[in-house]
């Protein structure tokens, strides 16, 4: 039942082994045994150059030079107190778009840069997790958050971190069960790795019909079989990396239920038989990296993980690696890319992680909302979990209600669930009596419904039918303080800031179409928008590039922009 274990740990710096790829700096790296992946580690509020640390690996100057340019936590000017400020849409949309210059004044220096004296820096990011209650900002590690954002960072005003709200309006709490009390931690677990087998645990999950939830929609269970067409080592990466603005799903689980995350990630490694995992977070988690290796600890000591998890003979590690402030790093290869030390760049495919992953092992990436839903499905069946959502689309999705929002908080709903309900009967319509312009669902790779779009069911499907996607299931409202063409100029901020740069068709195209953007409409600035969107969806290597231009168009619909294609 279970297969020998071989070779070394996910998380040991060798094992560029079996790896088939063209990086030239991993071919070195493995010809003359360097640790490449301890780049990034290095690089971590080091002051040391990147030129340095590489000659220190006994590897080119490029290899360290590459992600230390490219992660916006190494590139980003840094002081003695560091600042990172939200300007992303669901923070934008709380704020009116002011905030940002109203923390640079307070503090007396400019987004992305340093002050003189080398005192303070401010870093504007795009996505702090704090989406119900922005906008935000992370003093160092330490969360603030709400309309007086600059006093509090001024020290005028008490600091605020306010918690996640969070509610259940499904049939059955499955990813908020222990939130909600209705299930306890690694109730599952123990049962099945002591008595059952992995195909036990995969039947079930096929049978619930799970999807993923980090916005592909991958059936689970089909790739779960397809890395078990591949020969062990394999590995699962539960994939934190949660940077949609909108979403904070992914954090209200790693912080206040870890224990379920790593549940979800023990049970589908015992189901592809892998003996490593690893919890991919980012950075701009830093609550849930430390409950997570909390939990990791707690888990160890209870028996739960180790060379003889459960007392079953089945060998099982799990680890936690941090990101370092890329929202691309969110697509699994670009964060598998990251995790062997490289710049976080999306890599081509074939070959999928599935057959060649991490340091060329079969590798499975689910999201942390998709496997915490697993310990559920393993303890009430695949059955019971398959006849909550639709008849196209199974089970629950924990859909993020922002800042603008009466009632703002995480709802598990079943998939399917009309918007309006959502936005109207459980967020409570828009605080203060303001008026609903647009609602941006699914993220930057989403798109935008209109005031009479909300009787659109919430599954991928309607959704797609409207010019929008599922995403994270993220829902960010704008009132009429903003117009169309600032939201619009904040979404071209945010492709042409967050593209990793791989591919020519996204890297230029973000950059044209914000500048085209800006641009007074006319018969040849029309044309030239819609080339740059249709490169982009036509030729970008990732769902990043293919997916900005529907969100534009439909964000151009809503608000009845001219100049787009329609």
């Amino acid at each position: 039942m279970h297969e020998p274990r071989g070779g070394r740990s996910a998380a040991e710096p060798a094992g560029q082994e079996g790896r088939d790829n063209d990086d030239p700096f991993l071919r070195y790296a493995a010809r003359f045994e360097r640790p490449i992946v301890e780049i990034k580690s290095m690089l971590r509020g080091s002051v040391t150059s990147p030129a340095e640390i590489a000659r220190a690996l006994g590897l080119p100057a490029a290899a360290a030079e590459g992600p230390a340019s490219f992660f916006a936590d190494f590139s980003a000017p840094h002081g003695t107190r560091h600042i990172r400020a939200c300007g992303a849409a669901a923070c934008f949309a709380a704020s009116g778009g002011r905030h940002m210059a109203e923390v640079e004044a307070a503090l007396g220096v400019e987004a992305g840069s340093r002050s003189a004296d080398g005192a303070v820096s401010l870093q504007e990011v795009r996505c702090l997790g704090y989406c119900f209650g922005g906008p935000a900002a992370l003093d160092g590690e330490d969360a603030c958050a709400g309309p007086d954002l600059a006093a509090q960072l001024q020290g005028s005003s008490p600091r605020k971190a306010p918690p996640i709200p969070v509610s259940c309006d499904s049939a059955y709490a499955v990813v908020t069960a222990g939130l909600l009390g209705a299930s306890t931690p690694w109730s599952a677990w123990p049962g099945v790795v002591a008595a059952g087998t992995p195909e036990d645990v995969l039947s079930q999950v096929e049978s619930a019909r799970l999807k993923g939830r980090g916005g592909a929609g991958f059936r689970v269970a089909a790739k779960w079989r397809a890395a078990l067409e591949h020969p062990s080592p394999r590995v699962v990466v539960a994939n934190g990396d949660e940077g949609d603005p909108g979403s904070f799903a992914d954090r209200l689980l790693m912080e206040q239920d870890p224990h379920r995350v790593l549940e979800g990630l023990a049970l589908a490694c015992f189901a592809v038989r892998a003996e490593t995992g690893v919890v991919f977070v980012r950075s701009e988690y830093p609550h849930a990296v430390a409950r997570l290796k909390e939990a990791l600890l707690e888990a160890r000591a209870a028996g739960h993980l180790g060379p003889d998890a459960g007392g079953s003979g089945f060998s099982l590690e799990i680890h936690v690696a941090v990101g370092a402030g890329s929202y691309v790093s969110g697509e699994e290869t670009a964060l598998l890319n990251g995790l062997e030390g490289l710049r976080g760049v999306v890599r081509p495919r074939p070959p999928f992680p599935t057959a060649r992953g991490l340091h060329g092992r079969p590798t499975v990436v689910n999201n942390v909302e998709t496997l915490s839903a697993v310990p559920w499905i393993v303890q009430h069946g695949g059955a019971a979990y398959a006849a909550m959502g639709t008849a196209d689309e199974a089970g629950t999705v924990v859909a993020c209600l922002s800042e603008r929002f009466l009632r703002p908080g995480a709802y598990e709903v079943e998939i399917g669930t009309p918007v309006r309900r959502i936005v109207e009967d459980l967020g409570g319509g828009l605080r203060d009596g303001a008026a609903m312009r647009a609602l941006q669902i699914g993220g930057p790779l989403g798109g935008f419904l209109g005031p009479a779009d909300l009787d659109v069911p919430l599954s991928d499907a309607a959704l797609t039918s409207r010019g929008a996607a599922l995403g994270h299931a993220g829902i960010v409202a704008f009132d009429d303080r903003l117009s169309g063409e600032q939201v619009l100029r904040n979404l071209w901020d945010f492709a042409a800031a967050e593209s990793c740069g791989q591919c020519s068709p996204c890297r230029v195209g973000t950059w044209r179409g914000r500048a085209l953007s800006e641009r007074p409409d006319g018969p040849g600035i029309r044309r030239e928008r819609g080339e740059v969107l249709r490169t982009m969806a036509a030729g970008s290597l990732c769902a990043f590039g293919r997916r900005v231009p529907s969100a534009v168009l439909s964000l151009a619909r809503v608000y009845g922009l001219d100049g787009w294609p329609s």
